[in-house]
Parts: structure tokens; C-alpha cells; sequence
């Protein structure tokens, strides 16, 4: 769905040629986090009244949420000392339980051990160049501007 010139939001994610930024998810529902990202977008150019671009997502994917409820939060991350196949296989048992195309699991597999690990308290958090696996939330995200998982993991753990 359309829902500003340059913003197309679509079952599993957003595509925004004015910030030139499209972000997927995969697995369990992340459509909050990315109504997040759309209202802080978009929050300059609207005020906080009316954010348009904001009210269409939440309507083409039936979401109540109120901007006021659009806090990031800092999310305390705890680097692994090191990888061990361990954790790669651990990681990988993760994808393999997430609902997303093969080829695009296929892509995710190969960056995992480049990927930055992380530990928190429900399981591993894998960050890649294009990519965020949440092994405790069951998401994967993807995006094209490695500027987006900032704006992701500010979100990633409160819905």
C-alpha cells in the first residue's frame, strides 16, 4: 500500500525511497517495531499532531498504537568473549525455526560467523552488516542501510 509518495508498506515490512531505506522482518509479528521507525521518520516533517505516513501502516496492518507509545529504549548488549560453532549452530537452529525464504536463509547462514554476537538474557542476538537475527524473539530483519539497525534494536525488545 502507498501511503506517502514515497513510502510503500507491505505485509512484512516498508520500502522508503525518500530515506532510501527498506526494511523486511521474518518470524514472529515485528510490525510495531517498524510503525516505530515509520513515525520517527517521519515525526519531523508532520509534527506530532498527525503523522500521516504513520496512521496509513497502522491501518493497512490493523495495528492500534498511539505515537506517544514510540519511546526507544536502550537495549544493553553483552558481546560474546568469542564464536565457537557453538553458537553458530545455535544461531543457525534459530534461522531454520523462522518462517523466510530459502534463499534468503541461505544468504543469512554464510554472514552469521562475520555477524557481531551478542547474549541476552533469552538467547543470542546476531548483527550483521544487513541483517539482525533475534534467536529469542524468533525475528529476522532485514534492511539495506546498515544506519537501520540503529533504528531497529531501539525497538527490537519492547514489543
Amino acid at each position: 500500500m502507498q501511503c506517502e509518495e514515497e513510502l510503500e508498506v507491505f505485509e512484512n515490512g516498508f520500502d522508503d525511497g525518500k530515506f532510501n531505506l527498506r526494511i523486511e522482518f521474518y518470524g514472529e509479528d515485528a510490525r510495531k517495531i517498524l510503525l516505530a521507525i515509520i513515525y520517527e521518520l517521519y515525526l519531523p516533517d508532520y509534527g506530532e499532531a498527525y503523522v500521516y505516513p504513520f496512521e496509513c501502516a497502522k491501518e493497512f496492518w490493523g495495528i492500534f498504537m498511539d505515537g506517544s507509545e514510540v519511546k526507544g529504549e536502550e537495549l544493553k548488549l553483552s558481546k560474546t568473549k568469542f564464536v565457537n560453532r557453538s553458537l553458530i549452530d545455535k544461531l543457525k537452529g534459530a534461522l531454520e525455526s523462522i518462517d523466510a525464504p530459502k534463499d534468503v536463509k541461505a544468504i543469512i547462514e554464510k554472514e552469521l560467523e562475520k555477524s557481531e554476537i551478542y547474549k541476552l538474557k533469552d538467547g543470542l542476538l546476531a548483527l550483521g552488516k544487513n541483517f539482525i537475527l533475534d534467536e529469542g524473539s524468533k525475528r529476522l530483519f532485514l534492511f539495506n542501510k546498515p544506519g537501520a539497525r540503529e533504528l531497529i534494536l531501539k525497538y527490537l525488545r519492547k514489543w
